[in-house]
């Protein structure tokens, strides 16, 4: 298997790394001229101090030419320092010449195994290489040594290769290599990313000389695998012992904040950095930015990204996510368009970002610009930029092209299925979505998870399809494994009460396993509205205006239940408890995208500086519906 790999990797480079290469240059003397990096001519002279001066070479080289050249001398010469050679081209970052070179050498020794691990793992990133060097390392009788295991560890974190990765642990312990500090750290690393975070604990509290790598990594873990709350209490703990935190350990504990939405811890760690003058680089800088957005204050995560000397790719990707993820999509399509203008490339993260803001505010321009970018940069068939397309495309009413790109996509995952169930049912095409969901279940490669169910109840709804949507709800835990949330419940109610079972909407709300939400109660109370039925609006409106006593439109409703009912002091009553309460009906709002701008309008907004000339085209526009035939609905008025 290794031996195929070697030809593979071989042939991706140039004709210089053939077969032949290595047995010509033996037998050729080759003519180098001087270069700008030094001059290589001068070890052809007969007096010359040739391996030391090649050596000096290989430490000055910095180009893959003027490697290559050094080394067609050494050849013609018989000056064999293959590892030195190794070395360097894990520097240059060659992958193909390296895997070349170490398959010429006759008996490669523990070292040269050595140096080919740490290239593959953390320069080439090819862990499944790594993995097998390490096992070609050990069949040709080398014993693996406390240089080896560390990037094991790390190779097989990053392939979740816990078998691999236990068998490796038992042979450290075997060579009496477990109270080494790289190989300890690695290991913690190694269990923790495969998911076992009590052994990565155990092996955490046994290291009894416990170093800022040590605590690093284990807070590292706790965070990268969902486990916030330890990761904080371990930081604590790391304090109490007496170490400062460094980069890697705030940018841990930063994350979990961002986890726990802990603000005030967060704003610890900012408060830390300035007082002991830790320079605030893109990286961490990146996480202030992300921890302060997911807190939801973003005029502080703003405060960041202003103060921020340099501003990489990934800053700006942190700022526009933020409000993505906030619901300020005006403000994350215009930062975007400001990243341009500073001439950084947008990257998958950001495009993700900004087709999600686009979908929110229906920027139809600005998301096929970036559909026609992905295209040009070859990232249309990625699965995080094809789903934002497909989402993108299905919110703003283009449905044809969320199909075709979904249609196109070479592997789909669980997010890409359930953005074009979502879509097909948004759109009112519930049995489309309900026959995509069971092609999605018979193609067996991805699960239905909490969301696909949502979605394929909504499609239901939309439709009125009691029946299947009654059929769909009760075979979710059973067939599917997934336990029905407060979403799914909402859905069932809102399918019940458009269907005009009221009360049987009601007995469903009773039944529900926790308490119902605002937006269950919200569905059933806007159908009451509908069929004007006031008994089982009176119980949900008396739940609605403890849960939400400043939602302005639990009393607008109400009001008009009571009117429709014409109960005049009743429908009365609620408008003047709203206004005892203070609480002032929220404006209508809607956006318009010209040339890739988005523009906000609330209702009885002037703020804009053509106001007048727009309130001019609204008044003759309306005049004109009106002539056609148009009739307000004003029941939410």
């Amino acid at each position: 298997m290794l031996t195929t790999r070697f030809t593979k990797l071989a042939t991706k480079s140039s004709p210089f790394l053939s077969g032949t290469y290595f047995q010509s240059l033996t037998t050729t003397q080759v003519h180098i001229p001087p270069t700008s990096e030094n001059s290589i001519a001068y070890l052809t002279h007969p007096n010359g101090h040739l391996i030391s001066e090649l050596l000096t070479l290989l430490n000055k080289c910095y180009s893959l030419e003027t490697f290559k050249k050094i080394h067609s001398c050494m050849l013609t010469n018989s000056i064999q320092k293959d590892n030195f050679l190794l070395s360097k081209l894990i520097d240059l970052k060659d992958l193909s010449y390296a895997t070349l070179l170490f398959s010429q050498i006759a008996q490669p020794n523990d070292f040269a195994y050595n140096i080919m691990i740490r290239g593959l793992t953390n320069t080439w990133k090819e862990f499944d290489s790594a993995v097998e060097f390490y096992y070609k390392m050990k069949s040709s009788g080398l014993k693996p040594n406390n240089f080896t295991y560390p990037f094991l560890f790390i190779a097989c974190a990053n392939l979740q290769f816990l078998n691999c990765g236990r068998s490796a642990h038992s042979s450290v312990f075997k060579l009496g290599l477990d109270s080494d500090g790289h190989v300890r750290h690695s290991m913690i690393t190694m269990y923790s990313r495969c998911g076992e975070l009590v052994i990565a604990r155990k092996v955490f509290d046994e290291i009894s000389d416990r170093d800022q790598v040590s605590w690093n990594s284990m807070i590292s873990g706790y965070t990268k695998m969902g486990f916030a709350q330890q990761a904080v209490k371990l930081f604590r703990g790391m304090r109490e012992a007496g170490f400062e935190p460094d980069e890697m350990t705030l940018v841990s504990v930063l994350g979990a904040c961002s986890d726990l939405a802990d603000l005030e811890m967060g704003r610890w760690v900012e408060g830390f950095m300035e007082g002991n003058g830790v320079w605030l680089n893109s990286f961490l800088g990146s996480s202030l930015i992300g921890m302060y957005a997911k807190c939801g204050d973003l005029d502080s995560a703003r405060r960041v990204f202003d103060g921020m000397a340099k501003r990489d790719v990934v800053a700006w990707n942190a700022m526009i996510t933020g409000y993505s993820q906030n619901g300020v999509s005006d403000e994350a399509i215009a930062l975007f368009h400001a990243m341009k203008e500073a001439g950084l490339e947008p990257d998958k993260i950001t495009m993700v970002g900004v087709l999600s803001a686009c979908a929110s505010v229906g920027a139809l321009d600005l998301g096929t610009w970036i559909d026609g970018y992905a295209s040009q940069k070859g990232l249309l068939h990625n699965i995080y930029v094809g789903t934002g397309l497909i989402d993108m495309y299905a919110k703003c009413g283009s449905l044809d092209r969320a199909l075709q790109i979904f249609e196109e996509m070479p592997w789909k995952n669980v997010v890409c299925w359930n953005a074009m169930i979502s879509g097909l049912a948004a759109h009112g095409r519930g049995p489309e979505a309900i026959l995509l969901f069971t092609r999605m279940v018979e193609d067996g490669t991805v699960c239905p998870n909490d969301i696909t169910f949502v979605g394929l109840l909504s499609a239901c709804v939309h439709v009125g399809l009691v029946d299947e949507g009654r059929r769909w709800f009760d075979s979710m835990e059973p067939v599917f494994g997934v336990v029905p949330k407060i979403e799914h419940f909402s859905c069932m109610v809102d399918l019940l009460a458009r269907a005009g079972h009221l009360e049987e909407a009601w007995d469903f709300i009773e039944k529900m396993p926790e308490k119902p939400d605002a937006i269950v109660l919200g569905a059933l109370l806007g159908a009451c509205r509908n069929l004007r039925n006031v008994e089982v609006g009176e119980r949900i409106m008396a739940r609605l205006l403890e849960l939400e006593p400043t939602n302005s439109a639990n009393y607008v409703i109400s009001s008009k239940i009571y009117a429709n009912s014409e109960r005049w002091d009743d429908s009365a009553r609620m408008r003047g408890l709203m206004r005892e309460r203070g609480v002032a009906k929220t404006p209508g709002c809607s956006w318009i995208e010209i040339d890739s701008q988005v523009y906000e309008f609330l209702a009885s907004d002037g703020l804009h500086h053509r106001s007048k000339e727009i309130y001019v085209v609204v008044n003759v526009l309306s005049e004109e519906m009106k002539r056609e035939g148009y009739i307000p609905n004003v029941d939410l008025l």
